[in-house]
């Protein structure tokens, strides 16, 4: 004959193995011991108190999985894979603005050369005033 104990034991055992599928039932999903509880239908203390062992093992088996369910994981290698791409992408961007301002500054200066020079090969004789008053 089951007991209450047997069945908050099957409760937890049943809901280590959904929070580590990623399929949750009654919970967030998330790897914690409140989330387990919720997951299981039981007080956290019932988890803490009078089933260690089995919150132990979930600890355990969490820590295997870095905190992510299995059902999860390529997703996360996903993201992770997103980030150095886009930080590389970052990277370039920053080394490509860097360049970018130095060619802007080598147009200017080339621009201003140009300028001078058209303006000394362009110039005729000075222009002479003419006088303001009659005589």
């Amino acid at each position: 004959m089951a007991t209450d104990h047997d069945d908050e034991r099957g409760a937890i055992t049943a809901a280590i193995q959904r929070l580590l599928d990623g399929r949750p039932t009654r919970s967030t999903g998330a790897l914690t011991t409140l989330q387990l509880a919720a997951e299981a239908g039981v007080k956290r203390w019932v988890l803490t108190h009078k089933h260690v062992d089995l919150k132990d093992e979930f600890v355990r088996r969490k820590s295997k999985a870095n905190g992510i369910p299995p059902a999860f994981q390529h997703l996360h290698a996903r993201a992770v894979d997103a980030e150095a791409a886009a930080q590389a992408l970052r990277e370039d961007n920053g080394r490509l603005r860097e360049r970018v301002a130095v060619y802007a500054q080598v147009i200017h200066e080339l621009r201003t050369e140009l300028d001078r020079r058209t303006d000394t090969s362009t110039q005729r004789r000075p222009v002479r005033s003419l006088p303001t008053s009659i005589t």
